[in-house]
């Protein structure tokens, strides 16, 4: 499957960040509509207030990639490219934690690290190292922020109708 990745960046202080695009009380209503709400230790509901993390960081690094298929696209190739890059973005924005302490990596969307998480049974998650939250489940607005900070449109699947292009938007939270 051929694809072209263009990466993509942008960096804010927080205060503007949660002013313009987080608001927990709309997207909380729509992760409860999710199958993974209360099923994988990265979505709500949670144990902690998703405004006092934000508010814990000065700083918001976004990041991500598009990638622009061309005509020959299916669906499976999309989707098989889609995982294939957001490992690469998860590794990128782990070594970036890493050389920024007290920074903390949000996630490009769900987790998928064991691909079956343990929430469901009660027990503890498996990679509580590696498993990071994703800005949407932080009641951050994705969309929004990648059309106005990034001047990224998101496009969707509808029906036999594939998009162009698929959008993988992380984060580094900075101190």
């Amino acid at each position: 499957m051929n694809y072209s990745l263009e990466r993509f960046e942008k960096e804010t202080d927080m205060g503007s960040y949660i002013d313009g695009y987080v608001n927990v009380e709309e997207f909380l209503p729509r992760c409860m509509e999710c199958g993974s709400y209360g099923r994988v230790w990265s979505c709500p509901p949670f144990q902690f207030d998703p405004m006092e993390l934000w508010r814990s960081y000065r700083r918001i690094l976004i990041q991500g990639y598009r990638l622009s298929f061309g005509e020959d696209r299916t669906k499976e190739t999309m989707t098989e490219a889609l995982w294939k890059v957001k490992e690469q973005l998860s590794e990128e924005l782990f070594v970036q934690e890493r050389e920024n302490p007290g920074s903390l990596a949000l996630s490009a969307g769900s987790c998928q690290l064991c691909g079956g998480c343990t929430r469901p049974e009660g027990a503890p998650c498996r990679n509580k190292e590696r498993m990071r939250h994703s800005i949407e489940s932080l009641g951050g607005d994705v969309g929004k922020t990648l059309s106005e900070l990034c001047g990224i449109q998101l496009e969707w699947i509808r029906g036999d109708c594939l998009p162009s292009h698929f959008v993988l938007c992380g984060a580094l939270l900075k101190m």
